[in-house]
């Protein structure tokens, strides 16, 4: 019985998570859960998991899910940073499956590693900020990461029984998002609800608008980077429409294994918590009889920005990428707001990123600050587009 923390339980990958959970009650067991703002899915998420701790965005929240509670016997109810990190620590806590969107992931995570917890890792972010310091929290604890984001997954799953040394190239694949086919000059007056219209997947509202950027990938290219230590030049994108094949390696000798599936999160989530074994997870198996094509192409960089912002950060190193993907953020909550066009995701990404200096960070307080920063600069600079 493998005991979890789910942080961020209410979104999409904690959501499947917990049905992967529920599909399994023999092997696993629910310790502690945090969500955001969603008091009626998490309600009913306790009612089911009867977790031991449960932690939530602030104290009013916090207060109006005690009243929403049926009478009985209730978990500890915390709140804010502190709650995210108690429920990181919990000590009846085995793995951490990190679903929390954006650098807000990024303490709590760090917590659960220096508690000695293994870790299930779908914040892509954690690592685009502070990769190094990362993985070397990692290494210290002696804690075992599982990449949880499909593209991850499928790299971990073709490097299995292989030496690192013969990897000639990771090739993470891409769908292209809801504007593939859409001319750059079209783009300029694309909607939210355009861009929230993703063709193969259903994830939430930042990471689908991070697809149809390609910011999304940019981020999966720093991440891949630092979990399986390779030269960022090793690192490809190529776009997949069909999103059958999730990722690639490519070896010295020619050879190219590849993980194919149907386009479902509980697929790599399951494999994360049950690694090195396999259980079932209700996802439709794959036909390829019923497939008309395969296709893969490059992606057009000038069209898709962000994609070449997030090469150009992880050239720079150091801060730059922390400071990226602070400006992301604050840009995609104000595409999401009505602020800025689609377009101005990039530009905001840009001026920050041109208002910055990289250097180095020796803490994950110094990534913090960084980050503060990153988000600051990009607010000020926002009136300007």
């Amino acid at each position: 019985m493998k005991k979890l923390t789910v942080l961020g339980s209410t979104g999409s990958i904690g959501v499947s998570t917990l049905e992967i959970v529920a599909a399994h009650p023999d092997r696993f067991e629910v310790v502690a859960l945090t969500a955001g703002r969603n008091l009626d899915l998490l309600v009913q998420q306790i009612s089911a998991f009867r977790p031991k701790l449960v932690s939530v965005l602030d104290n009013d929240l916090a207060a109006a899910l005690k009243k929403m509670l049926p009478p009985g016997p209730v978990p500890e109810i915390m709140a804010g940073v502190d709650g995210l990190i108690g429920a990181a620590i919990h000590p009846d806590t085995e793995m951490v499956v990190a679903a929390i969107v954006g650098a807000a992931g990024l303490l709590p995570t760090a917590s659960a590693i220096r508690a000695g917890k293994d870790i299930a890792l779908a914040n892509k972010e954690t690592l685009v900020t502070a990769g190094h310091l990362f993985m070397e929290e990692v290494a210290k604890a002696g804690v075992k990461l599982y990449p949880v984001d499909s593209e991850h997954s499928a790299v971990f799953q073709s490097i299995e029984g292989h030496r690192s040394e013969d990897i000639e190239k990771i090739i993470l694949t891409a769908s292209g998002g809801p504007f593939l086919n859409t001319p750059l000059e079209q783009l300029k007056k694309v909607t939210v609800a355009d861009a929230l219209n993703h063709p193969n997947w259903s994830m939430g509202r930042k990471i689908t608008i991070d697809s149809a950027s390609m910011m999304n990938k940019g981020l999966e290219v720093i991440e891949a980077r630092w979990l399986f230590d390779v030269d960022p030049v090793k690192i490809d994108v190529n776009i997949h429409p069909q999103s059958i094949i999730h990722s690639m390696v490519e070896y010295v000798d020619g050879c190219v294994i590849a993980q194919l599936g149907t386009p479902d999160m509980k697929a790599p989530i399951a494999y994360a918590l049950s690694y090195p074994e396999r259980v079932s997870t209700g996802v439709k198996p794959l036909d390829l009889t019923q497939l008309s094509a395969l296709t893969f192409f490059k992606p057009d960089l000038e069209k898709f920005r962000c994609l070449q912002l997030a090469y150009d950060a992880m050239a720079a190193g150091e801060s730059m990428p922390a400071v990226m993907n602070a400006a992301n953020e604050v840009a995609v909550e104000a595409f999401l707001n009505g602020k800025i066009p689609f377009l101005g995701i990039s530009e905001l990404i840009v001026r920050t990123m041109d208002s910055h200096t990289a250097h180095q960070l020796s803490s994950i307080e110094e990534v913090l600050s960084v980050d503060a920063w990153g988000r600051a600069k990009a607010c000020e600079l926002l009136p300007t587009l």
